[in-house]
């Protein structure tokens, strides 16, 4: 059987993306339960038959999933989709930086699933409410030249589909996204080059309220040296034209919106592989 997708305790060193178990061997089928079999398989041909055409009479394609069946699946993937999976170790940031520059992410650590209070600030964890949270996940990445980190989470929510559009608009009518006491907290990974990326080495941040699955997306970014910024930018200014902060000159906007970008795509790939969207 598969590990537990999510560690425990510090996962040092990481656990192997995938493993299987030994198939059962296949008995010697029977005559009479073959003809069983085949029966079987025909009543159930019918009765499929016949749920399709009463779906293409109701104006409904019967090979689509319906996305209430897929909405709901969703609250359970924080515990039944593999850690390779939700956070990859190798993210390909293809024209993901400043001046369209491309950008490759290594994972360092993975943290234990836990609640929403300790992950974020507690006035963001307060903004979330209306949804709740049944669970924060998180990892951190450096660059390639290892001079920035990044962590990025997902919050599983028990939100409805009309309570996170709900949230998503507030989100945006209210600037919540661009708030600093709203900033999302980083997972300072020890033995890490991310072991000294503290609350006061936050640069620039990322939230985004989804609204075709109850998940909130967050990264905040930082410097890999440990030094503390004092005029932290949310990654939709921090990329601006003519941006001239700290956070905007490293590009840690990028960071910041590149990697959550990619670990949202990743997301919509466990909850349908045939479907990527837009942000």
């Amino acid at each position: 059987m598969p590990p537990p997708p999510w560690p425990s305790t510090l996962p040092f060193p990481e656990a192997p993306a995938e493993t299987t178990t030994r198939l059962r061997p296949v008995r010697t089928r029977h005559p009479a339960r073959t003809a069983a079999a085949v029966a079987c398989v025909v009543l159930g041909l019918g009765l499929l038959g016949g749920a399709a055409t009463g779906t293409w009479l109701a104006g409904e394609s019967p090979t689509a999933p319906t996305a209430r069946t897929g909405y709901a699946d969703v609250h359970s993937l924080w515990h039944s989709a593999p850690v390779d999976t939700l956070f990859p170790r190798t993210l390909r940031g293809d024209g993901a930086g400043p001046g369209g520059a491309d950008r490759i992410w290594t994972r360092l650590a993975v943290a234990p699933d836990g609640p929403c209070t300790g992950a974020l600030d507690p006035l963001l964890v307060k903004a979330l409410q209306p949804v709740g949270c049944l669970r924060a996940l998180r990892a951190t990445y450096t660059d390639a030249t290892a001079s920035s980190v990044t962590t990025v989470g997902l919050v599983f929510t028990e939100g409805d589909r009309t309570s996170m559009a709900a949230l998503r608009t507030r989100f945006s009518q209210q600037g919540l996204r661009e708030r600093t006491d709203l900033m999302p907290r980083p997972y300072a990974a020890p033995g890490t080059a991310a072991a000294g990326f503290g609350d006061g080495q936050r640069a620039s941040w990322d939230v985004n309220v989804l609204t075709d699955a109850p998940v909130v997306v967050f990264a905040v970014s930082g410097f890999a040296d440990g030094r503390t910024v004092t005029d932290p930018q949310p990654a939709t200014e921090a990329m601006a034209s003519g941006a001239t902060s700290a956070p905007a000159q490293a590009g840690l906007g990028h960071e910041a919106a590149g990697i959550a970008d990619r670990i949202e795509r990743a997301l919509r790939t466990s909850v349908d592989p045939a479907t990527e969207r837009p942000r």
